[in-house]
């Protein structure tokens, strides 16, 4: 398969499943932009085994044999090994957190309940925050250290975004990711969770997580003026859309069962003209 081609579909992938991410991450100049769809695709390949595989742990198996054969320098036809093949050319690209982020993948095959507040944050290490170390080599090679914190951090809040939103998704593939100290805390059992009841204990509840969120929202914005300032703006705005997630979930009455809370496309407009507004004041 032609690179160009590649590429290509590694950009459908991502416009087609995450418009949020697509969106931020078009502002970049095409080398990194297409490498950013390559890592995403890789990302996207993994976690569709876990949640939509006939058989996911073979699958996953077969995958990681695949990711161990890419590391070992075997060519693939598969467009999205020949697209990664391209960036780690290009690119210094550490590969722990893909090591990581098929960690994570992999205990979504095997926990389905999280006791603690710190296992939870765990596993949004492995799937959320992997993918900001992986960009990290892209979007600021000179910054890769000073970021990484930030990057942590910035992956934890999106995926306790993630989390608050779909928790009635969740419930439909059988996985609880609310930390079962903190419901037995506020009182909210997992049979209330079952009937989708938005009682006030779940709003507490909801609110605790959310604050955590927002504490690594702030934390990884602290840094974001290290990026470049296509990256910046890039990053940025991914944080500000999915932040802004939380919002639509309070403005939506805390209904995470039968709505599905998504920032509007007039909104990620204006949201984006701020961010234009201000990385331009700063820069």
């Amino acid at each position: 398969m032609e690179l160009k081609q590649a590429y290509a579909r590694c950009e459908a992938v991502a416009a087609h499943h995450s418009k949020t991410f697509y969106r931020a991450f078009s502002l970049l100049p095409l080398h990194d932009r297409r490498a950013i769809w390559a890592i995403y695709a890789f990302c996207r390949r993994v976690d569709d085994i876990v949640d939509e595989g006939a058989h996911p742990k073979e699958q996953l198996q077969q995958f990681e044999a695949e990711w161990k054969s890419f590391l070992a320098g075997d060519e693939h036809d598969d467009f999205m090994w020949v697209a990664l093949r391209d960036v780690f050319s290009r690119y210094e690209m550490d590969v722990e957190p893909f090591w990581h982020m098929i960690e994570g993948q992999t205990m979504d095959l095997t926990v389905h309940r999280y006791e603690t507040f710190s296992q939870l944050l765990r596993y949004c290490y492995c799937v959320a925050s992997t993918v900001g170390l992986m960009l990290l080599p892209i979007l600021a090679p000179n910054h890769r250290n000073e970021l990484k914190e930030s990057a942590i951090a910035l992956g934890e809040a999106m995926q306790l975004t993630n989390i608050l939103r779909d928790v009635g998704e969740d419930m439909e593939r059988g996985r609880i990711y609310l930390p079962r100290e903190w419901m037995e805390l506020y009182g909210v059992s997992e049979q209330q969770l079952a009937y989708g009841e938005v009682t006030n204990a779940f709003i507490h509840l909801w609110e605790q997580i959310a604050e955590e969120a927002e504490k690594r929202y702030a934390l990884a914005e602290q840094t974001f003026s290290l990026y470049p300032l296509s990256a910046r703006l890039a990053v940025k705005g991914a944080a500000t859309m999915y932040r802004s997630i939380l919002q639509v979930v309070r403005e939506q009455r805390y209904d995470v069962f039968t709505k599905r809370a998504f920032v509007s496309a007039e909104r990620k407009q204006v949201l984006l003209q701020q961010i234009g507004g201000e990385s331009v004041e700063v820069g």
